[in-house]
């Protein structure tokens, strides 16, 4: 979503208040985050935190 808004990665990061090499991790799915910092983030790209999440999977519910 950054990407389709056109944020450079270093500027987005620097905007959310988040180091621009956590950010990437982010990115890559190499870290959790809280939920405080995923509001951000979707705040900043005027989203849902919700549209942020991978897909849920049935046997990760169950």
């Amino acid at each position: 979503m950054r990407k389709q808004k056109k944020f450079s990665p270093d500027g987005f990061a620097q905007h959310c208040g988040l180091d621009r090499s956590y950010m990437g991790r982010i990115e890559r799915g190499e870290v959790n985050i809280t939920v405080e910092k995923l509001y951000r983030i979707a705040a900043e790209l005027g989203c849902e935190p919700g549209e942020l999440l991978p897909p849920a999977k049935v046997s990760d519910i169950i």
